[in-house]
């Protein structure tokens, strides 16, 4: 991971966004500031493809965008961290197809994090999904060297029983985060999302997310036409989101 950021004052110039920032502890504090981020027609003009599926190492793709081009992002980490931690072996029918997908070293966790701060606008958010043990044990070393605040937390409830020795899963955890400055009012513009959000998985994908849930979020951060980012897509559930409430998307997964 890249050495964390110098606290000395840094000046930011993107489109009609010029702000002046003075890092404090790792959050930074912005005089003026509005949020502009870049349109689809500029990525695209920087032969950056928008609104398909996209074969690509996620750092790699996101080294291509420009320095506060997007105000949204969603990130599923691939990781192991439940089936680990319950020293599964032979997975069950549900979860093979989970256990052969590229896992991520923590490492390389923070190197996306760090990308992903870079790329936000100022005040743009990051929906990072998380399970229990994440959740428990603390995420914070991920984004200790970025901009990033965490601001809310999101519960998903996914109507399915899942693993467990104990208690049976049934959750998964949206950890929300905002890029310095933090502010909800002039950014956040739906109030009527619950903290807890029951939505039926998908079988389409062994990390397949919520739908709607993603619909609603990326309406809330984003406006109409703006571009929504992820990085390692999946089954490219953020793309079909962001079409739904008239967004667009760039995004790749590995596996395309």
């Amino acid at each position: 991971m890249k050495a964390k950021i110098q606290a000395d004052t840094k000046t930011f110039n993107k489109g009609q966004f010029v702000g002046d920032y003075e890092p404090k502890n790792n959050n930074v504090y912005a005089k003026t500031c509005t949020l502009e981020s870049m349109h689809v027609a500029e990525f695209e003009e920087l032969g950056i493809p928008a609104d398909q599926r996209v074969k690509q190492d996620g750092i790699a793709f996101l080294k291509t965008l420009p320095d506060h081009s997007v105000p949204c992002c969603f990130f599923d980490p691939q990781y192991r961290g439940v089936l680990d931690k319950m020293n599964y072996g032979n997975e069950g029918a549900r979860q093979k197809g989970r256990a052969t997908l590229t896992q991520m070293h923590t490492v390389t966790i923070g190197s996306f994090i760090y990308e992903i701060d870079r790329v936000l606008v100022p005040s743009g958010h990051l929906f990072l999904w998380v399970d229990k043990f994440h959740l428990v044990e603390g995420v914070t070393s991920w984004f200790e060297c970025t901009y990033m605040n965490v601001v809310d937390l999101i519960t998903w409830n996914k109507e399915r029983f899942g693993m467990g020795y104990r208690t049976r899963r049934m959750g998964e955890y949206l950890v929300v985060l905002q890029k310095a400055p933090k502010r909800a009012k002039g950014v956040w513009s739906v109030h009527n999302i619950p903290d807890v959000w029951s939505e039926k998985q998908m079988k389409d994908h062994p990390h397949s997310k919520p739908i709607k849930l993603q619909s609603a979020l990326i309406e809330a951060v984003t406006r109409k036409g703006d571009v929504v980012i992820d990085p390692a897509a999946g089954s490219f559930s953020v793309m079909k989101s962001a079409y739904a409430v008239g967004r667009h998307f760039i995004g790749c997964d590995l596996e395309g």
